[in-house]
């Protein structure tokens, strides 16, 4: 079995863009030097989305314009992503795009980033704490979206229908969405995901997809938000292909580091 992370540059194969319904998981190995050569996962079988549905979906591209993961609004200045998206590009080259609803146009803000924090518990996607946050240069003047309690279990029930938002490939391998898009996918119990992914941790990751998949999180949709009305449950974070039957997409359990987001997530004062 191959699972990877599902980012994804512009340069890169592919095998991580998703815009669907559930994720991808890739194993991410150590970020490249060309941000396009890592794998990346997309949204498969999913609709096009709109931003004023979803205003706290945003997308990272590196200082070429290139994407390659996905972001949410968490607060009017910080973003949270997956901690292996915040790896690939050095700080100095992340941008954060927020209010573009296609990229084929320069619709809203484009802004530079003054600070990443990254778990410290941050190793590789399978092993958890796939978990970052990023200061922006400016204000996000979007709604952020809202996070759940620290260790809420209610939001995690299996069969929980969550909505999962990118700007990933639209099939494994297959072609970039040049919009955003969005699918609902089913959240499946910690049980069925331990029997599909042996590395499983249900204290920091949550799985979604159906077992017949054909929905799913994709290369490029690496660190977007899985959200439940607004509230954010997840993060994009890891998969084995795109919408592969009896391999749902995992993501990170964002009420585990509710408290962590917050903390990162608060305006800084300075006198």
């Amino acid at each position: 079995m191959s699972v990877k992370s599902r980012r994804s540059l512009l340069l890169a194969s592919g095998a991580f863009l998703a815009v669907a319904a559930v994720a991808v998981p890739v194993v991410v190995g150590t970020a490249s030097a060309d941000p396009a050569s890592a794998n990346q996962p997309r949204i498969v079988g999913g609709d096009k989305a709109s931003l004023s549905d979803h205003p706290y979906a945003v997308y990272l591209t590196d200082a070429g314009g290139n994407q390659f993961c996905g972001a949410v609004i968490v607060s009017s200045t910080a973003v949270a992503t997956a901690a292996h998206c915040a790896k690939a590009v050095e700080k100095q080259s992340i941008r954060v795009v927020a209010g573009r609803e296609d990229k084929r146009t320069d619709e809203g803000d484009v802004l530079s980033v003054s600070k990443v924090w990254i778990s410290k518990g941050y190793n590789d996607p399978t092993q958890g704490d796939d978990i970052a946050v990023l200061t922006v240069r400016g204000q996000l003047g979007y709604r952020p979206a809202q996070l759940p309690g620290n260790g809420d279990a209610a939001s995690y029930r299996e069969g929980t229908k969550a909505t999962v938002l990118g700007w990933g490939r639209v099939a494994d391998g297959g072609d970039r969405s040049d919009y955003l898009r969005s699918a609902q996918v089913p959240l499946v119990s910690d049980s069925s995901c331990r029997s599909d992914y042996s590395v499983y941790d249900q204290k920091t990751m949550v799985c979604a997809g159906y077992a017949e998949g054909g929905i799913d999180a994709c290369q490029g949709d690496s660190g977007g938000p899985l959200v439940v009305g607004d509230t954010l449950i997840g993060i994009v974070s890891f998969g084995d292909g795109c919408g592969k039957a009896g391999k749902p997409g995992v993501y990170t359990r964002v009420s585990a580091y509710t408290d962590d987001i917050e903390a990162q997530a608060k305006p800084r004062i300075f006198g």
